[in-house]
């Protein structure tokens, strides 16, 4: 009597053909996940984006209603808080400008610790005397 012998697992062609399709998928996938990744890091430069603004409005109360107060404009170096970009680990560096009258643009760009883009990846918060608008570029695109 002949025993029938069980052939069980898997040939060498089934395995390369599940980590080629692996890797396809893999491919795919990472690009995303890491834009995703690098756009969650925003969630810091706004929260410093928010202190700044808030720290520049009382600038302009104490200045009796301006952004450009002389000798020294409402800017990172002449507010209450320190520049946010200046923690350890920070992601962002930070800046104030375009102060007149009614208006002022604080930017937030992307430096280079974790990967980060550089200044081709930024956030703007922009208060004129009609409104606040927040931009984004590069990774930052999506910010509204």
């Amino acid at each position: 009597m002949k025993l029938k012998q069980s052939k069980g697992g898997f040939t060498l062609l089934e395995i390369i053909i599940v980590i080629i399709i692996v890797g396809v998928l893999a491919s795919l996938a990472l690009p995303r996940f890491f834009a995703t990744v690098e756009f969650s890091k925003s969630a810091e430069a706004l929260t410093a984006l928010g202190v700044l603004r808030d720290s520049v409005e009382r600038c302009y109360t104490a200045a009796g209603g301006t952004y450009n107060p002389s000798p020294t404009p409402c800017g990172v170096g002449s507010i209450d808080v320190e520049d946010p970009g200046l923690s350890p680990g920070a992601r962002f560096t930070y800046a104030v400008s375009g102060q007149s009258a009614t208006g002022y643009v604080i930017t937030a760009a992307r430096n280079t610790v974790d990967g980060g883009g550089g200044t081709t990846n930024w956030i703007t918060v922009t208060q004129t005397s009609t409104g606040v608008t927040r931009a984004g570029s590069g990774a930052f695109v999506g910010i509204k």
